[in-house]
């Protein structure tokens, strides 16, 4: 049903010229607001310029989608339209490194569309996401039509990575395709999911070492798939069929297992590793250790990691259908882990060890989530987080002083902008960059419900939670789509986003190579004795 939704959209999108735009917001498919109609000259006045190594009061002047200006009182013509900002702060639109929009996944697809995904993300304050690729039958080449497909409906700047499930001279050489000709610089390899996703060590191996010839980054989801396995049978075994089940089959120590062996395979090719949804200390503190030693290792926490705990599963009271709902809602792998994991992760992102927050946004309703309603197997694993992740972030790192608001900047926005090498485009507000901004009043409130989201989900993983700091304004591409609680965006008006290889990782790379040479002192000149 989602899936033919999705592609009435897409059909409805290809009739816009004969049909108008208003009647495919009329038509009840998906999210939609009224279609922006406003002045492509905006004067963002009086407000706290924020960019992640600086803040000032300056004036943000923005033309045809892209800043023209920031500095103090610029003055400006008729025919400009003028936002007061005075008080809040001006920030960069949030990048949000890790979704999944319309993926096929345990026998249904996410409820979220390129369109509903990011209208939520755009009444939430993001302005830009980079969604995985799933390869169609091990086809780079196919999974990327495919996504091209359903990106048709998109409604703000979208980018690719692409994951990798298996491995021959085919799949070596699309990936050189992805690099050099699609615009997509990083691959992901999934160490989970096995029957599945799941890769072997020696297809990571092959995998680092193309990445690190194409100046690709290498991303893992770190698990231990063989393991997980084994504790999923165990589970069954002992009559746990309950969602429980779920974090109890893959336990900290699997995801820390998994996350050294990669950091160690990744050392071993001297190729940098990005290490997706952290979820717990094991796994970031084999990423700090790596770093100590100087390894070129990323760690990317998730909302959900960072602000919610496991207590939910064990709650007894299975009596009414929302209860058992909510603790399906829950499911994900890796799992949200329980009090303290959380705690560990916030400390970790505030020193930088852990540098920038995704959410593996990856919605099903409450009738996919009952899929697994006798057997944890069976739940699709996945929560929301794209309308949510800069409100909960401000209210949880910064509220709290972990974070300072340049630092905040920083980890929704700017570090995500140089790791996929769209810097200064994105992430920034500057002379030049996108015009992709959020006006934020620290003072103002959040309430998340799911009553109230822009998401197709009918359940919502953050449902009551309230805090300060709110997105009052979301300007994308130069245009207001989120203002006075109300969206207005269109499918389809959306931008892919190519973002070249080679980021700052892989400053010193060639050298280090050449050092190692060096250090080798082999092959050994011998003397063969003489028979």
């Amino acid at each position: 049903m989602v899936h033919l939704q999705s592609l009435i959209l897409v059909f409805m999108i290809s009739l816009s010229p004969l049909f108008g735009l208003s009647q495919i917001c009329e038509s009840g498919i998906g999210y939609c607001g009224s279609e922006s109609v406003v002045s492509s000259k905006i004067l963002i006045a009086g407000g706290t310029v924020v960019n992640a190594d600086h803040q000032e009061v300056a004036d943000v002047y923005v033309e045809d989608g892209v800043i023209v200006d920031v500095r103090p009182n610029i003055k400006v013509s008729d025919g400009v339209r003028i936002v007061d900002a005075t008080g809040k702060f001006v920030m960069p639109g949030g990048i949000d490194p890790h979704t999944h929009l319309a993926m096929e996944f345990m026998g249904t697809e996410t409820i979220d569309n390129f369109f509903s995904g990011q209208a939520a993300a755009l009444a939430g304050g993001t302005t830009m996401h980079i969604d995985f690729v799933i390869p169609v039958s091990g086809s780079l080449s196919k999974g990327y039509e495919a996504y091209v497909e359903k990106a048709k409906l998109s409604c703000m700047d979208y980018g690719f990575h692409m994951a990798i499930t298996k491995w021959d001279d085919t799949v070596s050489n699309e990936m050189e395709i992805m690099v050099k000709e699609k615009g997509i610089n990083s691959f992901k390899f999934f160490m989970a999911y096995k029957g599945s996703l799941m890769i072997s060590d020696e297809l990571l191996l092959e995998g680092l070492k193309q990445c690190k010839s194409l100046g690709a980054l290498a991303m893992v989801h770190a698990e231990n798939g063989d393991a997980v396995f084994e504790g999923q049978k165990r589970m069954i075994e002992l009559g746990i069929t309950g969602p429980e089940g779920h974090a109890l089959s893959r336990p900290p120590v699997l995801e820390g297992e998994a996350t050294a062996r990669a950091i160690r395979l990744a050392a071993f090719v001297n190729t940098p590793l990005y290490v997706v949804h952290v979820m717990s200390i094991d796994a970031m503190e084999e990423i700090a250790r790596a770093q100590k030693s100087g390894q070129k290792v990323i760690g990317e926490p998730v909302v959900s990691g960072l602000v919610l705990d496991d207590s939910v599963l064990w709650d007894p009271d299975f009596i009414t259908a929302a209860k058992q709902v909510t603790s399906f809602v829950f499911v994900m792998s890796p799992p949200i882990r329980a009090s303290g994991h959380g705690k560990a992760l916030q400390a970790a992102l505030s020193t930088g060890i852990l540098k920038l927050v995704g959410t593996d946004h990856c919605t099903f309703n409450s009738t996919q989530k009952s899929f697994g309603i006798d057997d944890f197997r069976k739940i699709p694993n996945g929560v929301n987080g794209l309308e949510e992740r800069m409100h909960l972030v401000w209210d949880t790192m910064v509220e709290s002083g972990q974070l300072s608001v340049t630092d905040f900047v920083r980890v929704t926005s700017t570090e995500c902008a140089k790791l996929f090498n769209i810097y200064p485009r994105k992430g920034a507000i500057r002379a030049g960059s996108d015009a992709d901004i959020i006006i934020f009043n620290p003072n103002s409130t959040f309430h998340i419900s799911a009553s109230s989201h822009h998401s197709k989900s009918d359940t919502n993983v953050y449902e009551g939670r309230h805090g300060k700091g709110k997105v009052e304004v979301t300007i994308a591409g130069g245009k207001i789509v989120w203002e006075n609680e109300e969206l207005k965006v269109v499918p389809g008006s959306g931008k892919y986003i190519s973002m070249p290889p080679f980021n700052y990782l892989y400053n010193g790379i060639d050298k280090a190579d050449e050092n190692y040479l060096t250090s080798l002192k082999a092959p050994v000149n011998r003397i063969k004795p003489s028979l």
